[in-house]
């Protein structure tokens, strides 16, 4: 058997898509990632072939910096670091207004690409990237039968009376406006639409016959696999879901770190991890507040500064690792306390490894991911723009003590997650009997 995953080329989208992958290589069947070149390394350490497949015009193979990127993308991306300073609806705003040449790139192109691919690689199975829409749209005009990752928080997939880019739930310590919120509502709904007649007219260029959209943000593969845990979504909210799989998580196994392995064994004192992730870690005020922070506990800190450079963190104490990129996964595993954008990896590694979060939502889906996990008493949300040190000491310090309850339930969520990885459990759901159909079988070539 052959599985073909199709991933933008960027290592937060290329790492939990190629842990998912690892299910069909330990089972000796053969793998191919269809991404760009900046993750060609990163494919290759999971053992993989990779095909050449661009899906955007940005690319990031673990800390993104805008004077890498290509002309166009990064005036977008210094214009998003911005907005992030202004606030939550100022951040969904610019993005919203990115979203049609973000999400549905050069479509016409990325299906022909798509359809190269498929015949090279003539995969039996084919996963990916809920966010690849150009993929996706180009599968689904050709009827090839794939799987639908979903990566980000599940509302990435709106359902019922949803809007893509209004998120469905805030954290308790954000609260927006309401005329603001309203006019975010009506700039979604608008960019819904404009993004809806694009993908139409792709579609009917690709296949005359194909039925038209009605919400193209609304569109899903054969099956849908939420790298999430069931237990932390809505039962309202998945009645709603079309054929799913919850995986729980997509934890990578890492490679040895000399440093990390001899800094981790020198002192029994208590590791707090700290990552903004790959895009966001160029907010280097919210990162200096957070040391600061961290300072006046009685804490280890093992800090991801990513594009921040070390000394604009101010004094660093001897006891503290600092890299720009550190082995999360591992660290997560000896970590009491994470403190996080509150990406989705981010989110489920830490409650894979059964580790309190401090979360500092900053874009997207950050905002509905921070409001579940406060609401299930794994983590506690403030502000970016506005807490204070002593506001983020004050919470580090009350997730240190979770209170019993809530640590034996997140103790338990861990185990579950551990006990059957997300990888298993996506291979479970694409060989169901109601899975995908074998592409060679029961989708078009």
């Amino acid at each position: 058997m052959t599985l073909l995953v199709i991933s933008p080329d960027y290592a937060s989208h290329i790492y939990p898509m190629a842990t998912l992958a690892t299910a069909w290589r330990d089972a000796g069947e053969r793998v191919v990632v269809a991404t760009g070149p900046a993750t060609d390394a990163i494919v290759r350490r999971f053992g993989f072939e990779r095909e050449h497949l661009q899906l955007g015009r940005g690319s990031n193979p673990g800390v993104i910096r805008a004077e890498d990127q290509p002309r166009g993308e990064d005036e977008s991306l210094r214009g998003f670091f911005e907005a992030t300073r202004r606030g939550a609806v100022e951040t969904l705003t610019v993005q919203a207004a990115a979203r049609g040449d973000d999400l549905l790139w050069d479509p016409l192109t990325v299906a022909r690409e798509v359809q190269r691919v498929v015949d090279h690689v003539r995969p039996d199975q084919i996963i990916v990237d809920h966010l690849a829409f150009s993929a996706r749209l180009a599968l689904s005009a050709a009827g090839v039968p794939h799987g639908d990752v979903v990566l980000g928080h599940p509302s990435a997939l709106t359902v019922g009376n949803e809007v893509y880019g209004h998120p469905p739930a805030w954290p308790r310590c954000m609260q927006p406006d309401a005329a603001a919120l309203a006019d975010l509502h009506r700039l979604c709904e608008q960019v819904r639409d404009t993004f809806t007649a694009q993908w139409n007219q792709a579609l009917a260029a690709l296949n005359p016959a194909a039925p038209a959209s009605a919400d193209a943000f609304a569109e899903t593969g054969d099956v849908l696999l939420f790298n999430y845990p069931d237990e932390l979504h809505p039962p309202e909210r998945t009645a709603l879901l079309g054929r799913h799989a919850f995986l729980g998580s997509a934890v990578r196994t890492e490679e040895p770190d000399a440093e990390v392995e001899a800094w981790l064994a020198a002192s029994d004192v208590p590791v707090a991890y700290v990552s903004l992730g790959s895009f966001l870690s160029v907010r280097s005020d919210l990162l200096a507040r957070i040391a600061e922070a961290l300072r006046r506990l009685d804490v280890r800190v093992a800090f991801a500064c990513g594009s921040t450079p070390a000394h604009e963190l101010g004094p660093v104490p001897e006891s503290w690792l600092v890299r720009e990129v550190l082995p999360q996964v591992t660290l997560l595993d000896h970590a009491v306390l994470a403190v996080s954008h509150g990406g989705n990896n981010s989110i489920t590694e830490s409650l894979t490894a059964g580790v309190p979060l401090l979360l500092l939502p900053l874009s997207t889906d950050q905002f509905a991911g921070a409001a579940a996990l406060e609401e299930a008493g794994f983590g506690e949300a403030l502000d970016p723009n506005t807490a204070t040190p002593e506001e983020l000491a004050a919470a580090a310090s009350r997730l240190l003590s979770l209170e019993p309850d809530a640590r034996a339930r997140l103790t338990a969520l861990a185990d579950r997650l551990t006990a059957t990885p997300g990888a298993q459990r996506a291979r479970a759901a694409m060989l169901a009997p109601d899975g995908p159909p074998n592409t060679k079988q029961g989708g078009a070539r």
